[in-house]
C-alpha cells in the first residue's frame, strides 16, 4: 500500500522563528517515516512583498539548512525550492481561470496584508491562494499540515479541486488538513494574542532560531505574563502564561497538567528562566548543525536539486493530465 502524500512549505522571507519550528518543522520530522513528504521553500510566494534579491537567495538556503538541521532526512523527504519546479507557476495560472474573484476577495490574509502593505497591494497578493492551491494539488496531496491561519487557504484549494473535478472528471485528490497539537499555537512573547511572526517589528516578541542563548534568555525574561504569579493554563484569561506553558510543553514533551504541577508555587521569574533554558537546550544541536550546513553549500545544492528532480516527476504528471483534460496540446 502506497504512503499518503503530504505537502507543506515555508516562505523565504525573514528569519525562521521558534513558532515555525514548533508549529511546523518539528511536526514534519515526526511524519517522515509514515508519509511521502514534499517540503518546499516557497520563494514564489515570497514575491508578494518586496525583497532584497541577495537576502531572498540567502534565506532560501538558510531554510533548507534549518529543515535538515531540525531532523528532516533528505533521503526520506523531498526538499525543494518552489521556483525550480516550473509546474507550480503553470498550474497556478490555469487554476486562476477556475477561481472566482469573490472567493479571493473573502480571504482574510489578503485583507490583513493589504493593510500592512498599503503601498504594494499587488495582483500576486490577491491570487496567492491560487498558487497555494496549485502547490498542493500538483502533488495530489492527501494531507496538508496547517495552522488555524491557513485553514481558509486550504478550503479554497479544496473548492477549486472539486470544481475542476466536477467539470472534467476525477483529476485532483481533495486534500485534508493535518492539524497538530501545536500548529498555529505559538504566540508572540509581547503580544500573546497574536501568532509569533517572522515579520514582527518588536524583536522581543519573537524567538528566532538563530538567536544566541543569552538573547533567548533576555527575551523570555521580558515576556508578558500577568499579576497573579500563578502558572496555570488558561489561554483566554492568562494568554501570556499559557503561551509560555505551551512553548515549555512543546520542547519538553510535557502536558499542561505536568507543567502546572512542576511550577506550582514557583512564581514567574523562575518559570520564565526554566522555559528559556529548555528552549536553548532544544535549539542548541539544531543551531550547531545549521551552522555546519551553511558552510557546506555544495551539500545543500545537492539536496535541493535532488528534491526538485523528484518533485517534478509527480508535478509534471499531474500538469500533463490537467492540460489534456482542458485541451492544451502537450
Amino acid at each position: 500500500m502506497s504512503k499518503k502524500i503530504i505537502l507543506s512549505g515555508i516562505q523565504a522571507t525573514g528569519k525562521l522563528t521558534l513558532g515555525n519550528y514548533l508549529g511546523a518543522i518539528d511536526n514534519w520530522v515526526k511524519m517522515q517515516e509514515e508519509y511521502e513528504c514534499y517540503y518546499m521553500i516557497a520563494n514564489l510566494h515570497s514575491l508578494t512583498v518586496r525583497n532584497d534579491p541577495e537576502t531572498l537567495r540567502n534565506n532560501t538556503l538558510k531554510i533548507i539548512a534549518i529543515y535538515v538541521a531540525a531532523g528532516l532526512d533528505p533521503e526520506k523527504n523531498n526538499i525543494f525550492i518552489q521556483s525550480q519546479v516550473k509546474e507550480h507557476a503553470e498550474l497556478g495560472w490555469i487554476l486562476n481561470c477556475y477561481t472566482y474573484m469573490g472567493e479571493l476577495s473573502r480571504m482574510t490574509q489578503f485583507k490583513d496584508k493589504s493593510l500592512k502593505h498599503a503601498d504594494n497591494i499587488n495582483a500576486g497578493l490577491f491570487t496567492y491562494p491560487v498558487l497555494m492551491a496549485a502547490d498542493i494539488l500538483l502533488y495530489q496531496a492527501n494531507l496538508v499540515p496547517v495552522g488555524a491561519d491557513q485553514m481558509q487557504h486550504l478550503e479554497i484549494a479544496r473548492d477549486i479541486a472539486e470544481r475542476f473535478n466536477k467539470i472534467y472528471g476525477k483529476t485532483f485528490v481533495i486534500p485534508e488538513g493535518y492539524i497538530t497539537k501545536t500548529s498555529g499555537r505559538i504566540m508572540g512573547l509581547q503580544d500573546p494574542t497574536s501568532k509569533m511572526s517572522k515579520s514582527a517589528t518588536n524583536l522581543n516578541d519573537v524567538i528566532f532560531l538563530e538567536d544566541e542563548p543569552e538573547v533567548i534568555l533576555k527575551k523570555f525574561k521580558k515576556a508578558v505574563t500577568d499579576s497573579e504569579n500563578i502558572v496555570k493554563f488558561d489561554p483566554e484569561n492568562k494568554p501570556g502564561v499559557s503561551n509560555l506553558m505551551q512553548i515549555y510543553g512543546s520542547v519538553t514533551s510535557k502536558t499542561m497538567e505536568e507543567v502546572e504541577k512542576e511550577f506550582e508555587g514557583s512564581g514567574y521569574g523562575n518559570f520564565k528562566t526554566k522555559v528559556a533554558e529548555a528552549v536553548v537546550e532544544k535549539l542548541e544541536p539544531i543551531q550547531k548543525k545549521y551552522k555546519e550546513l551553511l558552510n557546506n553549500p555544495e551539500y545543500l545544492e545537492k539536496i535541493y536539486k535532488k528534491g526538485a528532480d523528484n518533485a517534478r516527476k509527480l508535478a509534471s504528471k499531474t500538469l500533463d493530465t490537467v492540460k489534456e483534460k482542458i485541451g492544451i496540446i502537450i
